[in-house]
Formats: structure tokens, sequence, C-alpha cells
């Protein structure tokens, strides 16, 4: 009230010092008269001023009255204000957007809950981990739309210390690891991560030790066995038993010998990525090598062919390419009865170079195909075994054609024989590297 009063004192003067000059010079009467104009045109001043304050606060966006005296001071601080915190509230929001966006791309799942367990925000990782709407869900409560009971449990018992993990029944399956974080006052953050491909490594790797360790103990239990049986009956054994009873122990070591040296290719081609001392590759010579060791694989009970484009040459490391191109080889060798015929070709043209293995073996049903470049993964387990394989050829055919930049195909009819092409890009042959070398050195 004082401030009001203060405010008003100089009108107040001005008021009373011109009634006072009326009385003087014109009388009482007139002076009152003049005294209540001038306060009633002072009062409907203040009264316009404070309309336009309030229509200005009510919307801030028109422009800033003007005026005389306090009201352009009040004016001009409640503009530089009003200023200042739109500009506050500018950064406040893009700091926010910010945050939302990076919440936004996170690969975890993000979901805000509320202190009965409701929804108030999710990102898109959370919506698509479970199945969550972001446009009709906020508000509702998690565990109605996250039934898992495992998920329930989790959420009720208030233990948050652990993770839980949860498989969700979508399409396809997803693994879920779920963990909730306290945060505020009694609000929480339920954190999913897809772990799906992390279970199926784990998979593969319990399945892989399981497998070599089969695939060990066989020949490892027959070695044994013979060993033992010679230890203790070498005397009343004649020398052709024994000798049979060692070849027999040679060829288990043997087959361990063939695992191990494939576990350890295997091992190298999977610690790197890039192909280690490209070589330029006689690919007439690599091929008649591969052909000259299939005959003697095949002991002479197969009709072997070799068709090679003359002057083929590729950029990559032999050794790995005379094992993949073996490999497919010699399944041809093993899964072809007596008497089949093994076809192996080259040919290049401007579009790459293609390495054929051909045959008239047992083939192999569709359903097959897909699955085999997996490592331990065969057709027929026993005929496998029988033939010598270890289950690992077209595991390191795969990793040896990714590290080369080649595709592998296959064609295969059950009873009418297969064929396993190898496709080459052009930039993979040597004669194609050499052309790009040198119309880089003209242009240069």
């Amino acid at each position: 009230m004082l401030q009001v009063l203060l405010s008003a004192f100089p009108v107040t003067v001005l008021i009373a010092g011109t009634a006072l000059l009326v009385d003087w010079f014109a009388g009482r009467r007139w002076a009152l008269t003049t005294a209540i104009v001038l306060l009633l045109v002072w009062v409907m001043q203040q009264l316009l001023h404070r309309e336009r304050l309030i229509r200005w606060l009510n919307d801030p966006e028109r422009a800033v009255p003007t005026a005389s005296g306090r009201w352009d001071i009040l004016f001009s601080t409640l503009y530089r204000r009003d200023k200042a915190n739109r500009a506050r509230l500018h950064t406040l929001q893009e700091d926010l957007q910010r945050m939302r966006e990076a919440s936004q791309a996170m690969p975890d799942g993000t979901v805000i809950l509320a202190t009965d367990n409701s929804i108030e925000w999710c990102n898109h990782t959370a919506s698509r981990h479970l199945g969550l709407n972001p446009q009709t869900d906020i508000g509702m409560p998690i565990a109605n739309l996250v039934r898992h009971p495992e998920f329930v449990r989790y959420l009720l018992s208030g233990e948050y210390n652990q993770p839980v993990s949860v498989r969700m029944s979508s399409q396809p399956p997803l693994t879920l690891q779920m963990q909730i974080v306290r945060f505020a006052e009694n609000r929480r953050l339920l954190l999913t991560r897809d772990i799906s491909q992390e279970e199926r490594l784990d998979a593969v790797r319990r399945d892989f030790v399981a497998n070599v360790s089969h695939e060990m103990k066989t020949p490892l239990t027959v070695v044994a066995g013979f060993i033992e049986t010679l230890l203790d009956a070498l005397p009343e054994l004649g020398t052709e038993t024994a000798l049979q009873y060692l070849q027999l122990a040679n060829h288990q070591a043997t087959r361990m010998r063939q695992l191990v040296d494939d576990l350890l290719m295997l091992a190298s081609l999977e610690s790197t990525s890039t192909t280690p001392h490209d070589e330029q590759v006689d690919v007439t010579m690599l091929l008649n090598s591969v052909a000259e060791e299939i005959r003697l694989l095949s002991g002479g009970n197969h009709e072997i062919i070799l068709e090679v484009q003359a002057g083929s040459a590729l950029i990559g490391n032999h050794r790995e390419l005379h094992s993949a191109f073996m490999n497919l080889a010699s399944n041809a060798v093993r899964y072809t009865p007596k008497g089949g015929h093994i076809k192996l070709t080259w040919q290049d043209d401007v579009a790459g170079g293609q390495y054929c293995v051909e045959d008239d073996g047992i083939g192999i049903a569709p359903e097959h195909i897909p699955r085999l470049t997996e490592r331990f993964y065969r057709v027929d387990r026993g005929r496998s075994r029988d033939t010598g394989g270890t289950g690992l050829g077209l595991a390191i055919v795969k990793h040896v054609l990714e590290r080369h930049h080649a595709t592998l195909s296959v064609t295969s009819t059950p009873g009418n024989g297969s064929c396993f092409c190898v496709n080459f890009p052009r930039t993979q042959l040597a004669a194609q590297k050499m052309l790009i070398a040198n119309d880089e050195f003209s242009n240069a």
C-alpha cells in the first residue's frame, strides 16, 4: 500500500497544485471540479494501462505495450524477464528433446514407470521388445501388458539387484534380459536388452564342445582299446592280427589328427576377418593339385574329370583356397558310390570366376542344404564317420569364401548327385586386378 501511495505521490501533488491555482483565480467550486476531473483522467489512464498489461500477459506474443513514466518501466522490466524466461525454456526444451532422441537411439529398451507401475514413457526399442504402443499404452499398468509370470514376480518382488531373463512369445522369439532401476521419488526405469543372439552363441558353443568331445572320444576309445588289447595279449596274438589292430588304431589316430587340423584351421579363419598374405594363385596348378589328391583318395573307384580355363589366376591365400577347393572335391569322393563321376571345372569371364565340383553321387535333400556349412552338421552321421569326414569341411569352406569375397551355391537332387559352385567376384581375379592397377597408373 505504501508503494502504491508513493507511486501516486507526483500525481497527487500535480492535482493539488492545479486545484490551488484554480481556487486562486476562479474560486473554490471550480477548483474542486478541476481536481475531480484530473483525478478521473488519471484513474482512467491507470485502468487503461492495467488493461493493456492484462491483455499482454494473456498473450505475450503481442507487441509490448508502450507508456510513460513508471508504466513504461514496468512494461520494460516484464518484457526483459519474459524474454529471459523464454530463452531458458527454449534451452530446456532443446535439452529435453536431445535426451529423448538419445533415449530413442539407445540399443536397449527403456520404460519409465510411475509409482503405481504404470507406463509414463518408453522408447522405440522397448516398444519393439515388449509389444507396447506408445500412443495407447501410456498410463497403463506394465503388468497388464507384459504378463510373463517371471517378469510379474520380479516386478512385484521389489528385489532389483539382479536382472531377470524372460523368453518372449513374439515373432521371431526373443529372449530379453530385464532389470528395474530406481530413480527420483519412487520412480523406476525398466531396462530391456535382447540377448537372443548371445543365447544362440552360447548354445552353439555348448554344442561345439559337445560335438568335439564326442568326435574325439570315439577314436580315442578305439585306439585305447587296441593298445590295451595289444599290451595284454600280444604274445598270444599272431603277427597278422596285431598288424590289423595297429592299422585300425592308425586309421583312428589319423582321423583325430585330421579333426585337430580342421579345428585349428577353423579357429585361425575365425580369429581374423582379412585374408593374410595375399598372393597371385595359379588356378590351373591349384586344381591340378586338387585333382591329383582326390584321385589318390578315390583309389581308382571314380572317374575324375578336370576342365580348367588356361591362364586364370586368383588374388588370395593359396593355403586357404587349396583347403576350400579340396574340401569340396573330397566330399564328392566320399558321397559318390564306386564307378561314379566327379567333375572339377574352372571358368572366368567379365563377371568373375567360378569353380564347380559336380558328381553323380547320393545327392542331398533340399531341407539339409541351408545348414550344410554349420560346424559338425551332417546329413547322415554314420555315413560321414565311415567315409572319414570330420563335419568341419564345409564350415571351413564358408569362412575361406567369406575372406575371399566369394559365395557358395548348391544344387542337388537325392539319388542324382550334387553340384557345388564357388563364385568369385571380378575384383578377386588377378588379371582384373592387374588391369585396374594399370588403368589407375595410366590415369595418374
